[in-house]
């Protein structure tokens, strides 16, 4: 019972939200944690997860602009995920998955275009795929009631980081051009991932979960223009932003759960988002940097072969920081320059397991 409960609580901290995908314009695309679940078997998983938010409220740092929304200005997007994902158990300590996401967005807005009749753009296609190996610290066989397992991996720059749609600058002519880097399905960088996700029983109904993630992407930038079809300011040049960064991202969560039945209960804080400075090479180019913090609910069915996940993020708190160029023009006019960047209030994620 105990074994079985461990794997509930790790399918629990799995499946409950377990990619990062921040719920705005913070471009924070679906790359996070899959980790396995003690077990003495080996053979494969599968799981298939969906992911749906829209993001209509925009964040000056802590702030919310709520005249954009009043004067009908706001950038709103629509964000839909599916992550595929296998994982093979090859012992009781050791496994690998590999996930490639399939993503679909729309953005409606009315500055990318004339500025006075609102239009949309999308994209869609493959995210960026990424392959992980991970490690049970301590024998699963031995410790029932705790493990901590680490995991170490690397993302590929499969999705496309230059999809273009059409632009209208004029009421009676479009122009094709990269759309906005919250809704490309790539960054343009290969990165080095790192994850940690452990669990604590205090019974066989009730325990705490956690996991850490952090993507490192050492690119700076890649290279897509930043001008929607149009030309580059003096300004944009001068400080970067012409063209798209290439962001870490990361994302950290820990609750509770409780068993009854096949049902697992679990609630807790999540918290993800992309950092103004990369730990690994330069910071520099267009990207809007922030973090959310939620509070997520989720519930998941198991059985045998199939389980089953719901979970509901809702925002507590959303933050657009300053990023490298908004600190450069800052220090340079003696004014302080700050961008916003539009989040959503929740998401939802829904996702089922089968064991192969």
């Amino acid at each position: 019972m105990k074994q079985v409960y461990n794997c509930l609580v790790m399918a629990v901290l799995v499946l409950a939200g377990n990619n990062v995908q921040a719920q705005g314009c913070v471009a924070i695309k679906g790359t996070a944690g899959i980790c396995s679940r003690p077990s003495d078997a080996k053979g494969w998983e599968v799981n298939i997860n969906n992911r749906y938010f829209k993001s209509y409220k925009h964040f000056v740092g802590t702030a919310e602009q709520k005249e954009r929304v009043k004067k009908g200005t706001q950038v709103i997007n629509h964000s839909y995920e599916m992550d595929i994902t296998a994982t093979r158990t090859l012992n009781s300590r050791w496994s690998v998955g590999m996930t490639l996401p399939i993503m679909a967005f729309g953005r409606s807005s009315l500055y990318e275009h004339d500025g006075l009749t609102r239009h949309n753009t999308h994209s869609f296609g493959i995210g960026d795929a990424r392959v992980t190996a991970y490690r049970w610290m301590f024998d699963p066989a031995k410790s029932h009631k705790a493990n901590l397992q680490l995991g170490a991996g690397i993302k590929l720059p499969t999705g496309n980081f230059n999809y273009q749609d059409y632009f209208y600058k004029k009421a009676d002519s479009s122009v094709l051009g990269p759309v906005d880097q919250s809704i490309q399905p790539g960054d343009g960088g290969t990165g080095i991932t790192f994850e940690l996700n452990g669990f604590y029983n205090f019974s066989p109904q009730f325990g705490v979960y956690g996991s850490f993630f952090y993507l490192i992407n050492p690119r700076e930038v890649n290279g897509t223009s930043t001008t929607r079809g149009g030309t580059a300011s003096a300004t944009a040049k001068k400080y970067n932003t012409d063209v798209m960064s290439v962001p870490d991202l990361y994302m950290a969560r820990g609750g509770i759960s409780y068993m009854t039945g096949h049902f697992t209960l679990s609630g807790g804080i999540r918290t993800e988002g992309l950092p103004s400075k990369d730990l690994v090479g330069g910071s520099r180019g267009f990207r809007r940097p922030g973090y959310i913090i939620s509070a997520e609910p989720a519930v998941t069915y198991v059985t045998k072969k199939l389980s089953y996940n719901l979970a509901i993020p809702v925002a507590l708190k959303r933050d657009r920081t300053q990023s490298d160029s908004d600190k450069r023009r800052s220090a340079d006019t003696g004014t302080h320059v700050q961008g916003d960047a539009a989040f959503a209030d929740y998401l939802v994620s829904a996702g089922i397991t089968i064991r192969l």
